[in-house]
């Protein structure tokens, strides 16, 4: 891999970044309140918006690109409209009791979970909020690749899937170790296996029906593997642990085949 560009801006830790539907722009977060748009080729931040009382710890892009969600330790999720040019949140919801861990959004619905033990979602066209409770603070949360479960990563090292309409409990993945780290998990692009880092330094993979270990995958024995992020359309995933990034794939046979 070959270093391309390097955003600097930021006041404290950098906690989270995305890149927009086509690749001109990113939204990061950080330890200093923050979030910032920045301009991919020129590398120049093009918006610092600030709204948040503490850390922002996740950060994502609709769609279309045309809003960045924000969470944050001060237990809001903050919607903020890309294309103008205000600084002002258009929207905040205030519903979470603790830190906000993760967000998702999509055309639809925006996903957040949170140390309080719930995945909140909000569904856009009807604005209806939905709160399932986990039992266990949610430190990630996903969709399915058919966008119809939701994955849920716990603090006591538990992987659920949880069904996105009623909340049922479909699958419960186990084996792997967070220890007291905010370890991400997602899902393949054939919604056949579930995915997580450990603390052991390897990447835990599972069959999403049958929930056992199938694979595991040795990222680097000395760190924590705690992020993770799968192809949307590709069989390849990224994994981060310590100083390194690692890309993975299929052999050239299997890849052949999907």
């Amino acid at each position: 891999m070959r270093l391309l560009k390097t955003y600097c801006g930021h006041g404290d830790e950098v906690l989270d970044a995305r890149g927009s539907c086509d690749n001109s722009q990113i939204v990061s977060s950080g330890a200093d309140k923050s979030v910032i748009i920045w301009d991919v080729i020129t590398g120049q931040p093009i918006r610092r918006l600030r709204g948040h009382a503490s850390r922002v710890t996740c950060v994502a892009f609709n769609e279309i690109s045309t809003v960045a969600v924000s969470g944050s330790q001060d237990n809001s999720v903050m919607l903020w409209d890309v294309r103008s040019r205000k600084n002002d949140p258009i929207q905040v919801l205030k519903d979470a009791k603790d830190s906000v861990t993760t967000v998702v959004s999509t055309e639809r619905e925006i996903l957040s979970s949170s140390v309080d033990c719930r995945v909140r979602r909000y569904d856009i066209r009807i604005g209806e909020l939905f709160t399932d409770f986990v039992g266990e603070p949610v430190t990630c949360a996903s969709f399915t690749s058919d966008g119809q479960c939701i994955i849920t990563s716990c603090s006591d090292s538990t992987i659920k899937l949880l069904d996105k309409d009623t909340g049922e409990l479909l699958g419960h993945y186990t084996g792997h170790d967070t220890g007291d780290f905010r370890i991400e998990s997602c899902v393949d692009v054939s919604d056949g296996h579930i995915l997580s880092g450990s603390t052991d330094g390897n990447i835990w993979c599972w069959d999403l029906v049958k929930e056992v270990v199938v694979h595991k995958m040795l990222h680097d024995p000395s760190t924590v593997v705690n992020s993770l992020s799968s192809h949307p359309t590709q069989p390849f995933l990224l994994s981060a642990a310590g100083l390194t990034i690692k890309l993975w794939g299929l052999p050239e046979e299997q890849t052949n085949d999907v």
